[in-house]
Protein backbone atom coordinates (compact mmCIF):
# COMPACT_ATOMS: atom_id res chain seq x y z
CA UNK A 1 0.00 0.00 0.00
CA UNK A 2 2.82 2.41 0.88
CA UNK A 3 4.40 1.79 -2.55
CA UNK A 4 1.09 2.54 -4.29
CA UNK A 5 0.63 5.77 -2.32
CA UNK A 6 4.20 6.80 -3.12
CA UNK A 7 3.64 6.11 -6.82
CA UNK A 8 0.41 8.13 -6.86
CA UNK A 9 2.17 10.99 -5.12
CA UNK A 10 4.98 10.89 -7.67
CA UNK A 11 2.53 10.99 -10.58
CA UNK A 12 0.69 13.89 -8.95
CA UNK A 13 3.94 15.81 -8.66
CA UNK A 14 5.01 15.06 -12.21
CA UNK A 15 1.72 15.84 -13.95
CA UNK A 16 1.93 19.65 -13.66
CA UNK A 17 5.46 19.54 -15.07
CA UNK A 18 4.29 17.52 -18.09
CA UNK A 19 1.34 19.82 -18.64
CA UNK A 20 3.59 22.85 -18.28
CA UNK A 21 6.00 21.47 -20.91
CA UNK A 22 3.12 20.88 -23.35
CA UNK A 23 1.87 24.41 -22.70
CA UNK A 24 5.33 25.83 -23.30
CA UNK A 25 5.84 24.02 -26.63
CA UNK A 26 2.44 25.25 -27.75
CA UNK A 27 3.90 28.75 -27.57
CA UNK A 28 6.18 27.84 -30.49
CA UNK A 29 5.43 27.15 -34.17
CA UNK A 30 7.23 24.40 -36.07
CA UNK A 31 8.88 26.05 -39.07
CA UNK A 32 11.34 23.60 -40.64
CA UNK A 33 12.49 19.97 -40.26
CA UNK A 34 15.79 18.52 -41.50
CA UNK A 35 16.52 14.79 -41.14
CA UNK A 36 19.78 12.90 -41.51
CA UNK A 37 18.71 9.26 -41.68
CA UNK A 38 20.49 5.95 -41.59
CA UNK A 39 19.05 3.37 -43.99
CA UNK A 40 16.67 0.81 -42.51
CA UNK A 41 17.27 -2.95 -42.10
CA UNK A 42 19.42 -4.51 -44.80
CA UNK A 43 20.89 -7.94 -45.48
CA UNK A 44 24.49 -8.56 -44.34
CA UNK A 45 27.21 -7.01 -46.46
CA UNK A 46 28.51 -10.40 -47.65
CA UNK A 47 26.48 -13.28 -49.07
CA UNK A 48 26.80 -16.93 -49.97
CA UNK A 49 30.33 -18.21 -50.41
CA UNK A 50 31.73 -15.63 -48.01
CA UNK A 51 33.60 -16.33 -44.80
CA UNK A 52 30.45 -15.23 -42.94
CA UNK A 53 28.71 -18.40 -44.08
CA UNK A 54 31.69 -20.53 -43.10
CA UNK A 55 32.23 -19.10 -39.62
CA UNK A 56 29.31 -20.92 -38.01
CA UNK A 57 27.96 -24.46 -38.42
CA UNK A 58 24.44 -22.97 -38.30
CA UNK A 59 22.28 -21.71 -41.14
CA UNK A 60 21.69 -17.97 -41.28
CA UNK A 61 18.26 -16.42 -41.77
CA UNK A 62 16.92 -16.61 -45.33
CA UNK A 63 17.48 -12.96 -46.18
CA UNK A 64 14.79 -11.29 -48.31
CA UNK A 65 17.23 -9.20 -50.34
CA UNK A 66 20.65 -9.43 -51.92
CA UNK A 67 23.73 -8.68 -49.78
CA UNK A 68 23.79 -5.09 -48.47
CA UNK A 69 20.35 -4.24 -49.91
CA UNK A 70 17.27 -3.08 -48.02
CA UNK A 71 15.22 -6.02 -46.77
CA UNK A 72 11.45 -6.41 -47.02
CA UNK A 73 11.18 -5.71 -43.29
CA UNK A 74 13.32 -2.62 -43.70
CA UNK A 75 11.01 -1.35 -46.44
CA UNK A 76 7.90 -1.82 -44.29
CA UNK A 77 9.51 -0.26 -41.21
CA UNK A 78 10.67 2.81 -43.12
CA UNK A 79 7.21 3.29 -44.61
CA UNK A 80 5.83 3.14 -41.07
CA UNK A 81 8.35 5.74 -39.95
CA UNK A 82 7.30 8.02 -42.81
CA UNK A 83 3.65 7.54 -41.83
CA UNK A 84 4.47 8.50 -38.24
CA UNK A 85 6.20 11.71 -39.35
CA UNK A 86 3.14 12.49 -41.49
CA UNK A 87 0.86 12.09 -38.44
CA UNK A 88 3.16 14.23 -36.30
CA UNK A 89 3.57 17.00 -38.87
CA UNK A 90 -0.16 17.10 -39.64
CA UNK A 91 -0.91 17.21 -35.92
CA UNK A 92 1.45 20.20 -35.61
CA UNK A 93 -0.29 21.95 -38.48
CA UNK A 94 3.00 21.85 -40.36
CA UNK A 95 1.58 19.83 -43.30
CA UNK A 96 -2.06 19.77 -44.42
CA UNK A 97 -3.61 16.34 -44.92
CA UNK A 98 -2.49 14.66 -48.16
CA UNK A 99 0.06 17.43 -48.66
CA UNK A 100 1.36 17.97 -52.17
CA UNK A 101 4.36 20.25 -51.72
CA UNK A 102 5.07 23.23 -53.87
CA UNK A 103 8.36 23.36 -55.79
CA UNK A 104 11.38 23.39 -53.50
CA UNK A 105 9.44 23.00 -50.24
CA UNK A 106 10.44 19.37 -49.75
CA UNK A 107 13.75 17.72 -50.65
CA UNK A 108 14.78 14.05 -50.62
CA UNK A 109 18.43 13.24 -51.27
CA UNK A 110 20.11 9.87 -50.67
CA UNK A 111 23.39 8.15 -51.30
CA UNK A 112 23.37 6.15 -54.53
CA UNK A 113 23.52 2.73 -52.85
CA UNK A 114 20.40 0.58 -53.17
CA UNK A 115 19.67 0.52 -49.43
CA UNK A 116 19.78 4.31 -49.07
CA UNK A 117 17.82 5.13 -52.22
CA UNK A 118 15.17 2.54 -51.33
CA UNK A 119 14.95 3.76 -47.72
CA UNK A 120 14.32 7.32 -48.91
CA UNK A 121 11.63 6.19 -51.34
CA UNK A 122 9.77 4.12 -48.74
CA UNK A 123 9.93 6.96 -46.20
CA UNK A 124 8.57 9.38 -48.80
CA UNK A 125 5.71 6.98 -49.58
CA UNK A 126 4.71 7.02 -45.91
CA UNK A 127 5.19 10.77 -45.47
CA UNK A 128 3.61 11.99 -48.71
CA UNK A 129 1.48 9.11 -50.02
CA UNK A 130 -0.27 11.09 -52.79
CA UNK A 131 2.66 13.25 -53.91
CA UNK A 132 5.25 12.53 -56.58
CA UNK A 133 8.49 13.05 -54.66
CA UNK A 134 11.77 12.55 -56.55
CA UNK A 135 14.73 11.18 -54.59
CA UNK A 136 17.92 12.87 -55.75
CA UNK A 137 20.86 10.65 -56.69
CA UNK A 138 24.08 12.49 -57.52
CA UNK A 139 26.29 9.53 -58.43
CA UNK A 140 26.03 6.41 -60.57
CA UNK A 141 23.64 3.87 -59.07
CA UNK A 142 25.18 1.59 -56.43
CA UNK A 143 28.29 3.75 -56.06
CA UNK A 144 29.19 6.13 -53.24
CA UNK A 145 28.12 9.76 -53.61
CA UNK A 146 30.90 12.13 -52.51
CA UNK A 147 28.53 13.86 -50.06
CA UNK A 148 27.86 10.62 -48.17
CA UNK A 149 31.16 8.85 -48.77
CA UNK A 150 33.04 8.80 -45.41
CA UNK A 151 36.50 8.96 -46.91
CA UNK A 152 39.55 10.86 -45.74
CA UNK A 153 40.01 13.92 -47.91
CA UNK A 154 43.68 14.27 -46.99
CA UNK A 155 46.23 12.19 -45.10
CA UNK A 156 49.83 12.91 -44.11
CA UNK A 157 52.25 10.95 -41.96
CA UNK A 158 51.87 13.40 -39.08
CA UNK A 159 48.09 13.38 -39.36
CA UNK A 160 48.11 9.58 -39.31
CA UNK A 161 50.22 9.52 -36.15
CA UNK A 162 47.96 12.04 -34.39
CA UNK A 163 44.76 10.31 -35.53
CA UNK A 164 45.91 6.88 -34.34
CA UNK A 165 46.98 8.43 -31.06
CA UNK A 166 43.50 9.93 -30.62
CA UNK A 167 41.85 6.58 -31.43
CA UNK A 168 44.14 4.84 -28.94
CA UNK A 169 43.06 7.23 -26.16
CA UNK A 170 39.68 5.46 -26.09
CA UNK A 171 41.53 2.28 -25.11
CA UNK A 172 43.03 3.85 -22.00
CA UNK A 173 46.52 3.01 -20.83
CA UNK A 174 46.67 -0.01 -23.16
CA UNK A 175 45.95 2.08 -26.25
CA UNK A 176 44.65 0.16 -29.26
CA UNK A 177 44.92 -3.12 -27.37
CA UNK A 178 42.66 -1.55 -24.76
CA UNK A 179 39.89 -1.24 -27.35
CA UNK A 180 40.05 -4.98 -27.88
CA UNK A 181 40.25 -5.65 -24.13
CA UNK A 182 37.07 -3.61 -23.63
CA UNK A 183 35.23 -5.98 -25.97
CA UNK A 184 36.64 -9.31 -24.79
CA UNK A 185 33.43 -10.32 -23.03
CA UNK A 186 31.40 -9.37 -26.08
CA UNK A 187 33.70 -11.27 -28.43
CA UNK A 188 33.60 -14.30 -26.15
CA UNK A 189 29.78 -14.21 -26.17
CA UNK A 190 29.77 -13.87 -29.97
CA UNK A 191 31.97 -16.96 -30.29
CA UNK A 192 29.65 -18.88 -27.97
CA UNK A 193 26.39 -17.84 -29.66
CA UNK A 194 27.59 -18.64 -33.20
CA UNK A 195 29.40 -21.82 -32.07
CA UNK A 196 32.24 -20.34 -34.06
CA UNK A 197 34.89 -22.64 -32.66
CA UNK A 198 33.08 -25.61 -34.24
CA UNK A 199 33.27 -24.14 -37.74
CA UNK A 200 35.86 -25.20 -40.31
CA UNK A 201 36.84 -21.58 -41.01
CA UNK A 202 37.70 -21.00 -37.36
CA UNK A 203 39.42 -24.34 -36.70
CA UNK A 204 41.54 -24.00 -39.84
CA UNK A 205 42.64 -20.50 -38.89
CA UNK A 206 41.08 -19.01 -42.03
CA UNK A 207 39.05 -16.54 -39.98
CA UNK A 208 41.64 -15.81 -37.33
CA UNK A 209 41.38 -15.71 -33.55
CA UNK A 210 38.87 -13.16 -32.22
CA UNK A 211 40.49 -13.26 -28.80
CA UNK A 212 43.81 -12.08 -30.20
CA UNK A 213 44.35 -8.36 -29.60
CA UNK A 214 46.31 -7.63 -32.76
CA UNK A 215 45.03 -4.49 -34.44
CA UNK A 216 46.13 -2.07 -37.13
CA UNK A 217 44.56 1.22 -38.20
CA UNK A 218 44.99 2.07 -41.88
CA UNK A 219 44.43 5.64 -43.06
CA UNK A 220 44.69 6.48 -46.77
CA UNK A 221 43.53 9.56 -48.66
CA UNK A 222 40.38 8.92 -50.69
CA UNK A 223 39.44 5.85 -48.65
CA UNK A 224 37.44 5.08 -45.53
CA UNK A 225 39.48 4.59 -42.36
CA UNK A 226 40.12 0.88 -42.00
CA UNK A 227 40.88 -1.50 -39.19
CA UNK A 228 42.66 -4.82 -39.54
CA UNK A 229 42.35 -7.43 -36.82
CA UNK A 230 39.99 -9.28 -34.52
CA UNK A 231 37.71 -6.32 -33.77
CA UNK A 232 37.01 -5.79 -37.46
CA UNK A 233 36.26 -9.47 -38.04
CA UNK A 234 34.07 -9.60 -34.97
CA UNK A 235 32.12 -6.58 -36.19
CA UNK A 236 31.15 -8.30 -39.44
CA UNK A 237 29.74 -11.31 -37.57
CA UNK A 238 28.06 -9.23 -34.86
CA UNK A 239 26.41 -7.10 -37.56
CA UNK A 240 24.94 -10.16 -39.27
CA UNK A 241 23.75 -11.64 -35.98
CA UNK A 242 21.97 -8.43 -34.94
CA UNK A 243 20.30 -8.19 -38.35
CA UNK A 244 19.16 -11.79 -37.93
CA UNK A 245 17.67 -10.86 -34.53
CA UNK A 246 15.64 -8.09 -36.15
CA UNK A 247 14.41 -10.37 -38.95
CA UNK A 248 13.81 -13.70 -37.19
CA UNK A 249 10.59 -13.68 -35.07
CA UNK A 250 11.84 -16.55 -32.88
CA UNK A 251 14.45 -14.97 -30.59
CA UNK A 252 15.87 -18.39 -29.65
CA UNK A 253 16.31 -19.29 -33.31
CA UNK A 254 17.83 -15.87 -34.01
CA UNK A 255 20.54 -16.67 -31.46
CA UNK A 256 21.16 -20.16 -32.89
CA UNK A 257 19.41 -21.82 -29.94
CA UNK A 258 20.94 -19.67 -27.20
CA UNK A 259 18.72 -17.79 -24.75
CA UNK A 260 19.96 -14.21 -24.76
CA UNK A 261 18.80 -11.27 -22.69
CA UNK A 262 18.39 -7.73 -24.01
CA UNK A 263 21.69 -6.91 -22.31
CA UNK A 264 23.37 -9.82 -24.12
CA UNK A 265 22.24 -8.47 -27.49
CA UNK A 266 23.51 -4.99 -26.57
CA UNK A 267 26.82 -6.50 -25.49
CA UNK A 268 27.22 -8.24 -28.84
CA UNK A 269 26.52 -5.05 -30.74
CA UNK A 270 28.99 -3.10 -28.60
CA UNK A 271 31.70 -4.69 -30.78
CA UNK A 272 30.38 -2.78 -33.79
CA UNK A 273 29.93 0.39 -31.73
CA UNK A 274 33.55 0.34 -30.58
CA UNK A 275 34.69 -0.27 -34.15
CA UNK A 276 32.57 2.59 -35.56
CA UNK A 277 33.46 5.07 -32.83
CA UNK A 278 37.17 4.35 -33.35
CA UNK A 279 37.11 4.93 -37.10
CA UNK A 280 34.37 7.55 -37.52
CA UNK A 281 33.94 9.15 -34.09
CA UNK A 282 37.44 10.34 -33.24
CA UNK A 283 37.19 14.14 -33.65
CA UNK A 284 40.32 14.49 -35.78
CA UNK A 285 38.88 11.91 -38.20
CA UNK A 286 35.23 12.98 -37.99
CA UNK A 287 35.72 16.52 -39.30
CA UNK A 288 37.80 15.15 -42.18
CA UNK A 289 35.24 12.47 -43.10
CA UNK A 290 32.03 14.48 -42.63
CA UNK A 291 33.00 17.81 -44.23
CA UNK A 292 30.90 17.52 -47.43
CA UNK A 293 27.86 16.25 -45.51
CA UNK A 294 28.17 18.95 -42.86
CA UNK A 295 28.10 21.54 -45.62
CA UNK A 296 25.04 19.90 -47.18
CA UNK A 297 23.10 19.84 -43.90
CA UNK A 298 24.16 23.41 -43.12
CA UNK A 299 22.77 24.46 -46.49
CA UNK A 300 19.45 22.69 -45.85
CA UNK A 301 19.05 24.42 -42.50
CA UNK A 302 18.93 27.79 -44.27
CA UNK A 303 17.67 26.92 -47.78
CA UNK A 304 15.14 29.54 -48.90
CA UNK A 305 11.62 28.13 -49.26
CA UNK A 306 12.57 24.73 -47.84
CA UNK A 307 10.27 23.23 -45.20
CA UNK A 308 11.31 19.58 -45.00
CA UNK A 309 14.61 17.90 -45.93
CA UNK A 310 15.45 14.19 -45.81
CA UNK A 311 19.05 13.09 -46.34
CA UNK A 312 19.76 9.35 -46.23
CA UNK A 313 23.13 7.76 -45.65
CA UNK A 314 24.80 5.33 -43.29
CA UNK A 315 25.72 4.84 -39.62
CA UNK A 316 29.19 6.19 -40.42
CA UNK A 317 27.55 9.43 -41.60
CA UNK A 318 25.54 9.88 -38.40
CA UNK A 319 28.54 8.98 -36.26
CA UNK A 320 30.96 11.39 -37.95
CA UNK A 321 28.46 14.27 -38.17
CA UNK A 322 27.50 14.05 -34.49
CA UNK A 323 31.14 13.73 -33.42
CA UNK A 324 32.06 16.76 -35.55
CA UNK A 325 29.33 18.82 -33.90
CA UNK A 326 30.57 17.86 -30.42
CA UNK A 327 27.60 15.79 -29.25
CA UNK A 328 27.74 14.83 -25.58
CA UNK A 329 28.19 11.13 -24.75
CA UNK A 330 24.97 9.11 -24.88
CA UNK A 331 23.60 5.58 -24.93
CA UNK A 332 20.12 5.09 -26.35
CA UNK A 333 17.56 3.24 -24.19
CA UNK A 334 15.43 0.36 -25.49
CA UNK A 335 17.84 -0.28 -28.34
CA UNK A 336 20.31 -3.02 -29.22
CA UNK A 337 22.30 -0.47 -31.23
CA UNK A 338 22.81 2.30 -28.69
CA UNK A 339 24.57 4.87 -30.87
CA UNK A 340 23.11 5.03 -34.40
CA UNK A 341 20.41 2.33 -34.69
CA UNK A 342 19.28 1.03 -38.04
CA UNK A 343 16.72 3.42 -39.52
CA UNK A 344 17.52 6.13 -36.94
CA UNK A 345 17.27 9.81 -37.78
CA UNK A 346 19.09 12.86 -36.46
CA UNK A 347 16.24 15.38 -36.53
CA UNK A 348 16.77 19.14 -36.54
CA UNK A 349 13.46 20.85 -35.71
CA UNK A 350 13.30 24.63 -36.21
CA UNK A 351 10.71 26.35 -34.00
CA UNK A 352 9.70 30.01 -33.94
CA UNK A 353 8.68 31.68 -30.69
CA UNK A 354 6.06 34.41 -30.40
CA UNK A 355 8.67 37.04 -31.23
CA UNK A 356 9.74 35.22 -34.40
CA UNK A 357 13.06 34.10 -32.92
CA UNK A 358 14.26 30.70 -34.15
CA UNK A 359 15.17 27.78 -31.89
CA UNK A 360 16.16 24.19 -32.61
CA UNK A 361 15.45 20.88 -30.97
CA UNK A 362 17.93 18.19 -32.04
CA UNK A 363 17.16 14.56 -31.29
CA UNK A 364 17.70 10.99 -32.40
CA UNK A 365 14.42 9.35 -33.41
CA UNK A 366 14.45 5.60 -33.82
CA UNK A 367 12.26 2.50 -33.62
CA UNK A 368 13.03 0.63 -30.43
CA UNK A 369 13.91 -3.06 -30.47
CA UNK A 370 10.34 -4.20 -29.85
CA UNK A 371 9.02 -2.01 -32.65
CA UNK A 372 11.66 -3.32 -35.05
CA UNK A 373 11.12 -6.97 -34.24
CA UNK A 374 7.33 -6.85 -34.05
CA UNK A 375 6.87 -4.28 -36.83
CA UNK A 376 4.54 -2.29 -34.62
CA UNK A 377 2.44 0.40 -36.21
CA UNK A 378 3.71 3.83 -35.20
CA UNK A 379 1.09 6.34 -34.08
CA UNK A 380 0.94 9.44 -31.93
CA UNK A 381 0.00 7.08 -29.08
CA UNK A 382 2.77 4.59 -29.94
CA UNK A 383 5.55 6.82 -31.27
CA UNK A 384 9.14 5.83 -32.02
CA UNK A 385 11.72 6.59 -29.33
CA UNK A 386 12.92 10.20 -29.16
CA UNK A 387 16.26 10.92 -27.50
CA UNK A 388 17.21 14.61 -27.07
CA UNK A 389 20.83 15.33 -27.98
CA UNK A 390 23.06 17.80 -26.16
CA UNK A 391 26.20 19.47 -27.47
CA UNK A 392 29.31 20.39 -25.56
CA UNK A 393 29.46 24.02 -24.50
CA UNK A 394 25.98 24.90 -25.80
CA UNK A 395 23.20 26.17 -23.53
CA UNK A 396 19.75 24.63 -23.88
CA UNK A 397 16.36 25.77 -22.63
CA UNK A 398 14.10 23.74 -20.35
CA UNK A 399 12.49 22.38 -23.52
CA UNK A 400 15.86 21.19 -24.79
CA UNK A 401 16.09 23.94 -27.40
CA UNK A 402 19.20 25.74 -28.56
CA UNK A 403 19.26 29.03 -30.41
CA UNK A 404 19.56 28.96 -34.18
CA UNK A 405 22.73 31.03 -33.88
CA UNK A 406 24.30 28.41 -31.60
CA UNK A 407 23.35 25.53 -33.90
CA UNK A 408 24.68 27.22 -37.02
CA UNK A 409 27.86 28.08 -35.14
CA UNK A 410 28.32 24.37 -34.35
CA UNK A 411 28.20 23.64 -38.07
CA UNK A 412 30.40 26.57 -39.02
CA UNK A 413 33.00 25.61 -36.42
CA UNK A 414 33.02 21.97 -37.57
CA UNK A 415 33.42 23.02 -41.20
CA UNK A 416 36.16 25.48 -40.27
CA UNK A 417 37.90 22.76 -38.22
CA UNK A 418 38.49 20.81 -41.45
CA UNK A 419 40.06 23.85 -43.09
CA UNK A 420 42.26 24.35 -40.03
CA UNK A 421 43.38 20.70 -40.17
CA UNK A 422 44.42 21.05 -43.80
CA UNK A 423 46.39 24.19 -42.98
CA UNK A 424 48.18 22.54 -40.07
CA UNK A 425 48.99 19.21 -41.65
CA UNK A 426 49.32 20.01 -45.34
CA UNK A 427 51.43 23.11 -44.75
CA UNK A 428 53.64 21.21 -42.32
CA UNK A 429 53.93 18.38 -44.82
CA UNK A 430 54.85 20.78 -47.61
CA UNK A 431 57.47 22.44 -45.39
Amino acid sequence: MKRIIALLLMLTLLSPICCQAEAQISDYTLDRVVLLSRHSIRSPMSGSGSVLNEITPHEWFAWTSKPSELSLRGAILETMMGQYFRLWLENEGFFPENYQPEDGAVRFYANAKQRTQATARYFSAGLLPVAQVPVEMHAAYDTMDDTFNPVLHFVTDEYTRDAISQIAEAGGADGLKGLHAKERDALSLLIEVTDMEKSDAYMSGKFGDLMSDEMEIVLEAGKEPAMVGALRRGTSVADALILQYYEEPDALKAAFGHALSDEDWRLIHSIADTYSEALFGAPILAVNLANPLLREIRSELTAEGRRFSYLCGHDSNLCSVLASLGVEEYLLPDAVEQRTPVGSKVVFERWLDKDGEAWYRVSLIYQNTRQLRQMEQLTLENPPSVYPLRFKGVNQTDLGMISEADLLKLFDDAIAAYDELTEVYLMDDAA
